[in-house]
């Protein structure tokens, strides 16, 4: 984070109002779904892409405790300018809604989960090979310009989905993926 530029997240020491309404709804939702309700993964794709905006929210202190940098879709097209969302089949784009993270594997970018969508926003996804993985476009902190885009999957630095493979391996309950804008 460069020091002269304030947190997205942080708004004169308070975590920002749409933040806090969805981490009040991810409680909710993972307690009622069975899912890790310690942790969840919150993407906003509202903040550029060059900025830290997939995070690892703690639920139960309300507070972010991991961030890194996450692609967007680029709609089939060489290069999206702003943002379209589509569930449709071979789309390319991204697709907002909650996900849950399934089973690893090792796929065309090395590891890899596989998701599922829970939402009629999303709930192509497995179908359409939508999986958070990491690729070396992405840098590892965050950057001035817009970063690499994928086609679909929320795709990160290399040494950030390390960081969530140890937090997504220990974990005994599935975990929320929820992109939303």
């Amino acid at each position: 984070m460069n020091c002269n530029e304030p947190d997205t997240y942080i708004v004169e020491n308070k975590v920002s109002a749409k933040l806090v309404s969805k981490a009040t709804e991810a409680k909710t939702f993972t307690k009622e779904k069975r899912f890790n309700e310690k942790l969840c993964f919150l993407v906003d794709m509202s903040v550029s892409s060059g900025k830290n905006r997939f995070l690892v929210y703690n639920m139960e202190t309300d507070s972010i405790i991991n961030s890194g940098l996450v692609t967007h879709g680029r709609c089939n097209e060489m290069w999206m300018e702003g943002r379209k969302y589509s569930n449709v089949p071979g789309c390319g784009c991204t697709s907002l809604g909650k996900y849950k993270i399934g089973y690893s594997y090792n796929g065309t970018f090395g590891l890899a989960y596989k998701l599922y969508g829970l939402d009629k926003t999303n709930d192509n996804a497995f179908k359409r090979f939508v999986v958070l993985h990491a690729h070396e476009c992405l840098p590892e902190t965050e950057v001035q310009n817009e970063i690499c885009q994928s086609d679909g999957c929320p795709t990160v630095a290399p040494g950030y989905l390390q960081q969530l493979n140890q937090i997504i391996d220990k974990s005994t309950k599935p975990i929320l993926l929820w992109i939303y804008e």
